[in-house]
């Protein structure tokens, strides 16, 4: 009985935690408003003195860049809905800071958002610590300390 097993939590780095969250939602809301660059197809005829050779390879620059484009929009869908879904985990209140302050089109303070849902500064600030911890660990991206 003198040998037990000790279970240690590794400790989470807050900072870095919440600067993965705010890149992630950095990140959202880029997505949303950017269209993907198009890889533009080589339109015009290009002429060579070198003969061409059989390489196996089965797409022409306007097939590899529409597959391109087709596997960048799927990467962008995905992300967004990974997004949603892990804000969607959240409560009523917490989603609503998230959305005002995050998420929303145009961008807005944390002042803006705290006078408009009529929290006080501290409590607001409190709770957004909080709603970072939770979101980090809903979509996997908390960072620990070594």
């Amino acid at each position: 009985m003198g040998n037990q097993l000790s279970f240690r939590l590794p400790e989470i780095d807050r900072e870095k935690t919440k600067e993965a969250v705010e890149a992630a939602l950095e990140k959202y809301r880029f997505y949303l408003l950017t269209v993907p660059d198009e890889k533009l197809p080589k339109v015009t005829a290009t002429y060579s003195l070198v003969p061409p050779s059989n390489t196996n390879a089965f797409h022409s620059s306007t097939e590899d860049a529409a597959i391109d484009n087709v596997d960048r929009e799927r990467e962008r869908y995905r992300y967004l809905e990974w997004v949603i879904r892990g804000v969607n985990r959240l409560t009523k209140m917490e989603r609503e800071i998230i959305y005002k302050r995050y998420l929303e089109d145009e961008e807005t303070f944390d002042y803006e958002v705290y006078n408009e849902i009529g929290f006080s500064e501290r409590r607001y600030y409190r709770l957004k610590a909080r709603i970072f911890y939770k979101l980090a660990f809903i979509l996997k991206i908390e960072v620990y300390k070594n």
